[in-house]
């Protein structure tokens, strides 16, 4: 394989081949499992969008779990901790009041 640096052609061990396709292949599993968990995490906040309506008192317990989603990207770098990780419990007690 061949490489270009600084406008001169370089040939690359196979050592470096490996290397160049081992983090190919690592960024490519984690970006694949961060868009399912994203997706999975916008399905989830969005089941429960309505209760945000300006007619709708959210429940304490609805906006904890609605910010627990939001946060829930933070800190997950690498693909074991994007598969470990557990989505919050889904809240029940949805709404407090409905104004009228």
């Amino acid at each position: 394989m061949i490489k270009y640096v600084n406008g001169i052609e370089v040939t690359l061990t196979d050592a470096e081949i490996t290397e160049i396709n081992s983090t190919y292949t690592a960024e490519y599993s984690y970006n694949f499992n961060m868009q399912i968990f994203r997706a999975k995490r916008n399905a989830l906040l969005s089941k429960t969008d309505w209760t945000a309506n300006s007619d709708l008192t959210m429940s304490s317990a609805m906006t904890t779990y609605r910010q627990a989603l939001r946060d829930a990207p933070t800190g997950l770098d690498t693909v074991e901790k994007v598969e470990a990780y557990e989505f919050p419990e889904e809240v029940t007690s949805w709404v407090i009041s409905v104004e009228i």
